[in-house]
């Protein structure tokens, strides 16, 4: 099959998957507009001390998780602007409405970036979380980019307007890179990574509108890692995403923040609430002798009550969809 070919059946299966689910996140019809009525056992023509319509009970509506829209809370994101190919370097550039319509200039401080940029395929390849540069004059976000496969990708942008009472926002578009595509196996649970030396394995479980602690440990020829350099405002930094429509997760780091140059390790614990039962995919960033890390983990949430809010931790002080 040719790339275009590729393409269009990759995103046709996307959109039976979850497209009608979701592109209608931002749009939630409030509790008070939706009313269900029925007629009651006398009839009305004949008895008037009996009501015509009676209302019924309404559940309220669930609230989708985040980053499952490219607009919410009056803010939208442009479509973004990026190499249309696998081959070469370029750019990846675009913007922020705001509910006026024009380039949201005012940014808030989030874990100590402006704005967290996160790419990834659908098949849960290919991650990549980078922090562009904001244009102040146009409004501009932008970052050197290229693409390492060809496929349908999603980009997030996470941020929060500096505007007083705002809060985080996780907006998202995709971009199509054309190429040859070599899809990639069905993906299984694994909990252990190998990463440039580094053996990272993951503990603790997920459970559906609950909040559950998963806890990260890294060694290197076996021995404990206690070298993790602050990232971000913690010792490590998880982005979870739910495999289908990669909707965010809540995820907060626990336990003490860095203070100055102070390292950390071996264990970076985590707070997790998943929306829904299901299969997640989790990227764990840890950094070290000034580098980077980035290892994958893919993890089942069991059924939980999720007709009972999430718990959210004590503490905000992770990056997730608003993780």
């Amino acid at each position: 099959m040719n790339a275009t070919g590729r393409l269009a059946a990759f995103g046709a299966g996307l959109a039976v998957a979850f497209t009608a689910a979701y592109v209608t996140a931002a749009a939630v019809v409030p509790d008070a507009a939706v009313t269900a009525t029925q007629h009651v056992g006398a009839d009305p023509a004949t008895d008037h001390n009996v009501p015509t319509e009676q209302a019924l009970p309404v559940s309220p509506l669930p609230v989708d998780p985040p980053g499952l829209s490219l607009a919410q809370g009056g803010y939208a994101l442009s479509a973004v602007r990026a190499p249309g190919a696998s081959s070469g370097p370029g750019s990846l550039s675009f913007t922020i409405a705001d509910p006026s319509g024009t380039p949201l200039l005012d940014y808030a401080t989030v874990h100590d970036k402006k704005l967290h940029l996160i790419v990834v395929r659908p098949d849960g390849q290919h991650f990549a979380h980078v922090h562009p540069v904001l244009d102040q004059t146009t409004g501009i976000w932008s970052t050197p980019w290229m693409w390492k496969a060809a496929g349908t990708y999603r980009v997030f942008a996470d941020f929060q307007p500096a505007q007083a009472n705002s809060t985080k926002l996780t907006l998202t578009r995709t971009v199509d890179v054309a190429g040859e595509l070599a899809p990639s196996p069905p993906l299984t649970t694994r909990i252990s990574d190998e990463i440039a030396g580094y053996t990272v394995e993951l503990d603790g479980a997920l459970t559906a509108g609950v909040s559950k602690q998963l806890t990260a440990k890294i060694t290197r020829d076996g021995e404990p890692v206690t070298a993790l350099m602050p990232y971000l405002g913690a010792y490590g930094h998880l982005v979870a995403l739910r495999e289908g429509d990669l909707a965010y997760l809540h995820v907060h780091p626990e336990g003490a923040e860095p203070v100055g140059d102070r390292t950390g390790g071996p264990a970076v614990s985590f707070a997790a609430t998943a929306p829904t039962a299901g299969r997640y995919l989790l990227y764990l960033d840890f950094k070290v002798d000034d580098t980077v890390h980035t290892a994958t983990f893919v993890v089942d949430a069991a059924r939980g009550d999720t007709n009972q809010p999430a718990r959210e931790p004590s503490r905000d002080a992770g990056h997730a969809g608003g993780h």
